[in-house]
């Protein structure tokens, strides 16, 4: 990580302005700390990826993690860059869990960002392409929670770690 640029007043910037590094995995603007399972799942399909990063919504174009989950699902996480506190890790957060089985499930994504005092943000229901977006405002360093439920067996049930947390 580098040191934080002197603002105009000739004082450091907070921690929390630090930019994320990023990478171009066909296309797609990765966190060049993402994992490497997350850059394989972008390059395996950069086509959903991008099409994750539109369900967010405007500005949401960093890829900062991604989990497949057999045949059954795939799960994205993007943010802004920017930051909402003082913390390098408060940067806003959206989640999707895309249903990759072309047929309606019981299906859902939770968030929770880095803080215990937040609430989770969470979208569950029965889907047939996504479930999500959901945002957190200072989600870098959380979790993304998705599930999934095929007839009566329940064939996701998963935690990812949202970035690259130290």
């Amino acid at each position: 990580m580098t040191a934080p640029a002197a603002s105009a007043a000739g004082q450091a910037e907070p921690k929390g302005n630090t930019p994320i590094e990023t990478m171009d995995v066909k296309g797609v603007k990765v966190d060049k700390q993402a994992t490497n399972e997350t850059k394989q799942i972008i390059a395996a399909n950069a086509e959903v990826a991008a099409a994750a990063a539109n369900v967010c919504g405007s500005g949401y174009t960093i890829s900062v993690t991604a989990a497949r989950y057999g045949t059954y699902g795939s799960t994205y996480t993007w943010t802004n860059g920017k930051t909402t506190g003082d913390s390098y890790y408060d940067k806003p957060i959206c989640a999707v869990f895309f249903n990759d089985t072309g047929a309606a499930h019981s299906m859902g994504i939770r968030l929770k960002d880095n803080y215990t005092s937040t609430p989770d943000t969470e979208d569950f229901g029965t889907y047939s392409t996504y479930a999500g977006p959901v945002y957190q405002n200072k989600g870098y360093c959380g979790r993304a929670y998705s599930y999934m439920k095929v007839g009566s067996k329940v064939v996701v049930d998963n935690y990812l770690t949202v970035g690259a947390c130290n």
